[in-house]
């Protein structure tokens, strides 16, 4: 029985919006995961339906043992939906068993009422999008290398060939040099690569962060995850780094952080330095942190992108807050985030990420990033698409930019239904040289004054006459482009 009470305040954690369905069932003991967490999630498939049928009976009313409704549901839903209640028959069990005959006709007259012709016509449907994204794995090369991963594959049976086609065929993905695709319908959880942290389930959108910040795989190389939990981005930064260097993985909830370093230790990370704290209390002068290089911030987002995600069970159609108050809410904090990452010292490159479709927590927190006196005072820009996964064909939403609408190029957006992926939005935000700066600068004031026709500077007696002004207005472009370009000929010439 001590089984049922387990679901039973997991369903109560879920209730008080604790985590995440994943992240609840995360800290739940290794032993019993499996069984506890494959109870909870079909309990809530079935929740409404379950909740009427025992509110009809009279259940809870009747039975004092039956202390709660998430034990009722969790013990109804194994007489009704499962192979009966599996414990020893004790006075819990023996309560609900009082009410079995009336339980099962109340389930009958239900389905009966809702034209239902399972049992499955009563469960809470997913989203249909989630059927058009594979099943990634990611290969953990902390620990074998894609090309034995693949060979593995092969030797076991297993086609390089459509995964949409057959649960017996894979591919590799053409982004993500560490991915391979499988058929939505395979699993994994009993897979000896899956077990020994070989295989690491990862969506492929969630891997394009680690792939854009790109760190360095140097043994000086010093890098932060600041939201590190469950890790899945953590041990796809170590691998990068070919497990060199110090990686510094931030997660200040205790039972998650605790999820994050069984995930970390199980794919053999090496250089990672898991910390219960929270990054924004981390002062960036600390002598720990100073020569920290690059930054990953994959915040507490929506989740609006997520299609194939169990919490769409846990979505009430009444909420205490509209949504855009909410993601105004989350919106400050990602802000914030970013602006704290901004003041450290040594940083040269900042990927922002969320698992959100709202351009208020994409495009608008960039732009505001980007006006932030931090940003100036760093000398930070958005990284052009050159450096940001360049081939990956969906960018950012222009009209969302503002002003800034050409840097929309430099981000990354991932449709679920169309991508092949969940929803994901990634930005880069990289520092700048003195002289990027000083050249900026000055092409900005020589834009605004090469903006008056040529006869009005003359005549007014603030125009460069020189040959080589003329000659950048006859070349298009300003004083300053002309001068550039003069100074890399003779750059060339020398070399």
């Amino acid at each position: 029985m001590n089984f049922y009470f387990t679901a039973a305040k997991t369903l109560d954690r879920l209730d008080s919006k604790q985590g995440s369905i994943k992240g609840v069932l995360a800290t739940l003991p290794e032993k019993d995961r499996k069984r506890t967490a494959a109870l909870v999630i079909e309990t809530l498939k079935y929740k409404a339906a379950l909740a009427d049928v025992i509110k009809a009976c009279g259940l809870l009313a009747a039975e004092k043992k039956i202390t709660t409704l998430n034990l009722a549901l969790v013990l109804v839903h194994d007489l009704l939906l499962a192979r009966g209640i599996q414990a020893g028959d004790g006075p819990v069990k023996q309560a609900v068993l009082r009410h079995k005959t009336r339980l099962q006709g109340e389930w009958t007259k239900m389905k009966i009422k809702k034209g239902a012709k399972s049992n499955e016509d009563l469960a809470q449907a997913g989203d249909q999008r989630a059927a058009l994204i594979p099943r990634y794995v990611r290969v953990n090369t902390n620990l074998w290398s894609v090309d034995e991963a693949v060979k593995s594959l092969q030797a076991s049976g297993f086609k390089l060939a459509n995964p949409f086609a057959s649960i017996s065929n894979f591919l590799q993905d053409a982004h993500v040099p560490e991915l391979i695709l499988f058929s939505p319908k395979k699993a994994f959880h009993d897979d000896a690569a899956y077990k020994t942290g070989k295989l690491i389930l990862q969506d492929k959108a969630s891997c394009f962060p680690p792939l854009v910040l790109s760190p360095p795989s140097s043994n000086k190389a010093t890098v932060i995850d600041a939201t590190a939990a469950p890790g899945n981005k953590t041990t796809y930064l170590s691998a990068l780094m070919r497990n060199k260097g110090k990686l510094f993985a931030f997660e200040r909830d205790k039972r998650r952080f605790q999820t994050l370093k069984t995930m970390v230790a199980k794919a053999a990370c090496k250089n990672v330095t898991p910390v219960n704290a929270d990054f924004l209390t981390i002062d960036p002068n600390d002598e720990t942190y100073r020569g920290v290089t690059h930054i990953l911030l994959d915040p507490s987002c929506s989740g609006s992108g997520i299609v194939n995600r169990l919490d769409y069970l846990l979505e009430t159609e009444e909420e205490n807050d509209s949504q855009d108050e909410r993601l105004a809410k989350l919106a400050s904090f990602q802000l914030m985030m970013i602006k704290h990452a901004m003041k450290f010292p040594s940083a040269r490159r900042i990927v922002y990420s969320t698992c959100s479709i709202h351009a208020a927590e994409n495009e608008h927190v960039v732009r505001e990033a980007l006006a932030s006196e931090e940003c100036r005072a760093g000398n930070f820009a958005l990284a052009s698409r050159d450096s940001v996964l360049p081939t990956w064909p969906r960018r950012g939403m222009k009209e969302e930019m503002g002003e800034s609408g050409a840097d929309a190029e430099g981000l990354i957006r991932c449709l679920p239904g169309e991508d092949a992926t969940n929803g994901f939005f990634v930005s880069c935000f990289v520092r700048r040289t003195d002289d990027e700066v000083i050249e900026d600068v000055e092409e900005s004031e020589a834009n605004k004054a090469d903006a008056q026709p040529l006869s009005k500077k003359r005549k007014a007696g603030d125009a460069d006459t020189s040959p080589e002004n003329d000659a950048a207005l006859q070349e298009g472009g300003t004083t300053t482009q002309a001068k550039r370009r003069k100074k890399k000929k003779k750059k060339a010439k020398v070399e």
